[in-house]
């Protein structure tokens, strides 16, 4: 009887071809529940995860069987890592796989936004047709802070040095990346001096509401707000807060503290139709890391690390 692997979100189909040439039974479950996945996780010796289910202590005291777990994309916050560890259990992750995809994504969110490309564009569509109301912003000369420097926000980086910008990096666990155009800084200097102001951590009980209340009305610069890592890393409130009081003058979100949209009511709803409706807000379904190169080469990149074959 082969192993058994379980794939609980679409993932490109080199994914499945490779596993299968492994010797692998792959099974996917792309509309899996968490309930269903507790019924049947048991028969797995292998699972493929994306952002869609919790991976808990409970889930992994019923996989009697499970020896690796794949993460297509970055963060681990779903996973309960150290418990699975000391189960004997392989958590990888593939950064690496959608670096490009994020670093793209939130420099067009940003020129949309500096230069009004979405505004515009949807006012065209109703015949309406303002160039001064639409005067484009420059990003040339502009200092871009950048919070969090691993896989996407170094890559982000890359992407703006062409720009003739400085670039103030911000990474409480890393030092000594200084290089061209890129400052190894502080938060303090970062709210003090940015143009431009983007997220790229892992979501973590430091970073769980990093950007709030506080954190906005210390921005001296009135910045352009990113925020492409996760939603519960802004406080929603206080970015509306901030958005009221001019403390930021846009903001661009590819991510949502809550991104089941259709479970909002009350306040959830409000929220998010307040932000819809500014015409300085762009926000995307979580798709930065999202395309199509990145799907291929997440899947790539969680082959290698879980180093199938030989060790299944």
């Amino acid at each position: 009887m082969r192993p058994k692997v379980i794939v609980t979100a679409y993932a490109h189909p080199l994914l499945r071809e490779r596993l299968e040439s492994y010797g692998f039974e792959v099974h996917e479950e792309y509309t899996i529940d968490y309930a269903g996945l507790m019924d049947i996780i048991g028969e797995y010796k292998g699972m493929i995860v994306t952002t869609r289910l919790k991976i808990d202590k409970a889930i992994l005291d019923k996989a009697k069987l499970l020896k690796w777990i794949g993460r297509l994309g970055s963060g681990m916050e779903l996973i309960d890592v150290d418990y699975a560890s000391s189960l004997g259990v392989k958590c990888v992750a593939s950064p690496e796989g959608n670096r490009d995809a994020v670093a793209e994504h939130a420099l067009g969110i940003l020129l949309s936004l500096m230069h009004k490309i979405s505004l515009s564009n949807e006012q065209v569509k109703k015949f309406v047709w303002l160039r001064d109301e639409n005067r484009g912003t420059e990003l040339k000369g502009k200092t871009i802070g950048i919070i969090g420097y691993g896989n996407t926000g170094s890559r982000f980086a890359q992407l703006l040095s062409v720009f003739d910008v400085s670039i103030l990096v911000y990474d409480k666990y890393k030092t000594g990346f200084s290089q061209g155009c890129v400052q190894e800084s502080t938060l303090e200097e970062i709210v003090n001096q940015a143009d431009v102001i983007s997220f790229h951590v892992p979501l973590t009980a430091e970073t769980h509401y990093f950007a709030n209340q506080y954190f906005f009305r210390n921005c001296k610069k009135a910045p352009y707000f990113l925020n492409l890592s996760r939603g519960k890393v802004v406080n929603t409130i206080d970015l509306i807060e901030a958005l009221d009081n001019g403390l930021i003058c846009a903001a661009g979100l590819d991510v949502l503290e809550n991104e089941n949209v259709k479970s909002y009511g009350g306040e959830e709803l409000s929220m998010l139709t307040n932000l819809t409706e500014r015409p300085n807000v762009i926000i995307t379904p979580h798709i930065g890391g999202y395309s199509h190169e990145a799907l291929e080469k997440m899947a790539n990149v969680v082959l290698e690390k879980l180093e199938l074959p030989p060790r299944h």
